[in-house]
């Protein structure tokens, strides 16, 4: 993976639990240097975004074993889904959202997030974004704390079982 405590690292975990199999992690400072162990065939497979790994795909320099989000991201179309290959609960998505300070003013929260909505609505942003694997939402900022608060609950539980250490 990426490193120790990246979403790949936690993926990985979650896949072995899921799957009720072991595998051995290798961490590596970064993208680069876990794509050029797996091209260079130092492991046997990465765990990595779609932006990392969907070039070498395309190249036929790697063979995409399975997606882990909730939808076939275009460019990786024939690559079966994680809940296809049997796994329906491993969802591992890399996601990025826009927040503010906490006393933040609600019409100010309305005001960004109409901006960001609109911003994504964008046929140019939303093209870019699409061809490096991301699937733009833009919702409420209601919908998306609640997210927020779903993904903090899985991940400590996979954290906590991966032994991932506390950093300070």
């Amino acid at each position: 993976t990426i490193g120790i405590g990246s979403l790949g690292h936690l993926g990985m975990t979650l896949l072995e639990r899921k799957g009720d199999f072991k595998m051995t992690h290798v961490p590596y400072n970064g993208g680069g240097p876990s794509m050029n162990a797996a091209l260079g065939g130092q492991v046997d497979m990465i765990i990595g975004s779609a932006a990392l790994v969907s070039p070498q795909v395309s190249a036929g320099a790697l063979r995409p074993l399975l997606q882990t989000g909730d939808a076939r991201l275009p460019n990786l179309a024939e690559t079966p889904m994680a809940k296809e290959a049997g796994f329906p609960d491993l969802q591992t998505e890399n996601w990025y959202g826009m927040v503010a300070a906490a006393k933040t003013p609600p019409n100010i929260v309305a005001i960004l997030n109409k901006a960001a909505v609109e911003a994504m609505k964008d046929p140019d942003v939303k093209d870019k974004l699409a061809a490096q694997g991301a699937t733009l939402v833009g919702d409420t900022p209601e919908h998306f704390g609640a997210y927020i608060a779903s993904e903090t609950k899985k991940w400590a539980d996979v954290i906590k079982q991966a032994g991932v250490p506390v950093q300070q």
